[in-house]
């Protein structure tokens, strides 16, 4: 199964608290974390909700 490799590229100051929430379940905390989620529907849909916060690396 693939990887995704996800890496908070913008402040979560001012999102609004289901985006924060949905970071956070990533394991995204502070800008410049990183992390490797499983590439499936549910880490997919948490990508699309702050999309505009990440950027995604595919392994």
């Amino acid at each position: 199964m693939a990887d995704v490799k996800i890496k908070l590229t913008k402040s979560l100051i001012g999102c609004k608290k289901d985006q924060i929430a949905t970071a956070h379940s990533l394991g995204l905390r502070k800008i410049g974390n990183v992390t490797v989620q499983p590439d499936n529907a549910q880490t997919q849909g948490k990508i699309k909700k702050i999309v505009h916060l990440v950027t995604i690396i595919e392994e």
